[in-house]
């Protein structure tokens, strides 16, 4: 079989098991560590490049996918970072992954909240947690990175897809990062609420690091990667957006790009952060 059908396989298995739990092996060479956020105990692993350090490191917010989908996205992102001499650490929020002790699975609340009272219940229940809880779980990983030895405390970044991609606005805005990395942030939800929109325009605009925004051409919508990109343009804050070309064959394999297209977007996302996370 050719090289590039292998790896368009390869790609489209790992898709599949993102979105369907088809089992893949987990690569090697994590550490799994616990941190705490607030009065709770949440869990996450970390890829480490060779060497003693310390590294800059990039904090990556996973998106909304129940059970431990998420560690085969930081499964397969893990080892670029690492690659490319940054410390990857992959927080589980409480309610998912590692951390699904720690609270409710964020997908039950806002199912709940919209089967009770509609669509712009979930909506609002999705922006309150989203904006709380969660964000308050991304601080807490980003405290905890911050004190570690192998760690460079003043070249830490925040990258996230989907839903995570949320949380990196957020963290923008109120994090002390560096630089963030968007994909595909509220693709799936974006056009239903408006709160979302509402929040994340809100977040852009207050920004405190420079923000990359990228999506495949066959996400669900490219809608949240334009209009935030202009809106920190307005506000003259530094950003780069770019649309890929389409990835994988569905829009779930286009939303899922961020996780495993990095041979596609890896060269623009490592230039942005070693441009804006430069030793000091």
């Amino acid at each position: 079989m050719e090289p590039d059908r292998i790896n368009k396989e390869v790609n489209k298995l790992a898709c599949l098991a993102l979105f369907w739990l088809l089992p893949l092996p987990f690569l090697s060479g994590a550490d799994d560590v616990a941190f705490p956020s607030g009065d709770i105990t949440l869990h996450g692993v970390v890829y480490r490049p060779e060497g003693k350090g310390p590294f800059p490191a990039v904090v990556y917010n996973h998106g909304s996918a129940a059970g431990m989908i998420g560690k085969t996205g930081f499964d397969a992102l893990g080892p670029v970072f690492a690659s490319h001499g940054w410390v990857f650490f992959g927080p589980y929020r409480r309610g998912q992954g590692l951390s699904a002790s720690a609270g409710p699975y964020i997908g039950d609340r806002i199912a709940a909240a919209e089967k009770n009272r509609g669509i712009a219940a979930g909506a609002e229940t999705m922006v309150r947690l989203l904006a709380t809880d969660h964000l308050n779980d991304q601080l807490a990983a980003l405290a905890w990175l911050r004190k570690q030895s192998f760690v460079q405390a003043n070249r830490i970044a925040v990258a996230g897809t989907s839903f995570g991609g949320i949380e990196v606005v957020l963290g923008a805005e109120r994090g002390s990062y560096c630089a963030a990395i968007d994909s595909a942030g509220a693709a799936q939800s974006w056009a239903d609420a408006p709160a979302v929109q509402s929040l994340m325009k809100a977040s852009v605009r207050n920004a405190h690091a420079p923000i990359f925004f990228f999506q495949a051409e066959n996400d669900y919508d490219l809608s949240p990667s334009k209009v935030l990109s202009a809106v920190m343009k307005d506000a003259r804050k530094p950003y780069e957006v770019k649309i890929y070309p389409p990835y994988g064959n569905s829009r779930q394999e286009g939303h899922a790009f961020g996780y495993f297209g990095s041979a596609v977007w890896a060269d623009d996302v490592f230039r942005f952060l070693d441009q804006r996370c430069r030793k000091k």
